[in-house]
């Protein structure tokens, strides 16, 4: 009956021992030792970390002073690689961008000799735990329609007629620049220059190539923290000398339809 079977175990089950030892089994059944589930665990951290370095952050190595003191040799930083997908790049971010054929690397390394050295710092490069040649980082000065000058000598860098003030980024005896330069932005490309203006191979270095300016689809992403070495960690904001007023809507006048007179 029915009652009868309230608080029986499987052991008692009518179903027979047969019944009772697979019970017994399923509840005995250990769990894989570590050392198995080890190698599919880094597999899937290694998966995720390359999805993540892919679409959303990925990590620099600094391998020249162009960018000093903000940010310095050996430095590792992270780079948001997605804002750009929602919005345009503004002036004063700092940015990680491929760098155009013509532009040559700052810093070269021999090719190690070795293939597992290579694919060693081939892997490092994935991660930024080692330096590469392939990719540049620089400070946007002017954005497309913006106006870029400066008269050399130690003059300002002005933007649209709007002098920046400097002081807060450029390295520590660094003059805003020694070459005089004078360019109007194309629409849809980015003047670019690091904060050590004595060291760096920029967009005014680059003008007898073409105007000097980079393509904005060839910035792979923002550069937002240092996070190695410990003692340098830091953020990366805008410097208020970009958020003067007047600067943004000056960069709108070139590209602004112009009201025709009764005289046209």
């Amino acid at each position: 009956m029915d009652t009868e079977r309230q608080g029986t175990s499987p052991e008692d089950d009518h179903d027979g021992p047969r019944h009772a030892a697979g019970w017994r089994r399923r509840r005995t059944r250990k769990r894989r030792p570590f050392w198995k589930e080890l190698p599919v665990l880094l597999g899937l951290s290694i998966v995720l970390a390359l999805l993540i370095k892919v679409f959303v952050v990925q990590a620099f190595y600094i391998p020249s002073e162009s960018m000093q003191d903000t940010l310095r040799v050996g430095d590792r930083l992270l780079v948001n690689k997605v804002v750009y997908r929602t919005r345009d790049v503004r002036r004063g971010e700092v940015v990680v961008f491929k760098g155009p054929d013509s532009w040559n690397p700052e810093v070269t390394y021999d090719e190690p000799s070795n293939p597992v050295s290579r694919a060693l710092r081939a892997v490092g490069g994935w991660f930024g735990v080692a330096p590469g040649e392939k990719d540049y980082i620089k400070r946007v000065i002017g954005v497309g329609g913006d106006r870029v000058r400066c008269a050399g000598k130690g003059a300002p860098v002005t933007v649209n007629g709007r002098p920046l003030k400097e002081d807060a980024y450029l390295a520590p005896g660094s003059e805003p620049s020694e070459s005089e330069f004078d360019i109007t932005v194309p629409k849809g490309r980015l003047w670019v220059m690091g904060d050590n203006r004595g060291s760096s191979s920029d967009s005014r270095a680059h003008q007898a190539e073409g105007d000097g300016t980079i393509p904005e689809d060839a910035v792979i992403g923002r550069a937002f923290a240092v996070i190695w070495p410990f003692g340098h960690w830091t953020g990366l904001p805008v410097p208020e000398t970009f958020d003067q007023p007047g600067l943004a809507a000056l960069a709108l006048l070139p590209f602004w339809p112009r009201r025709r007179g009764k005289d046209e």
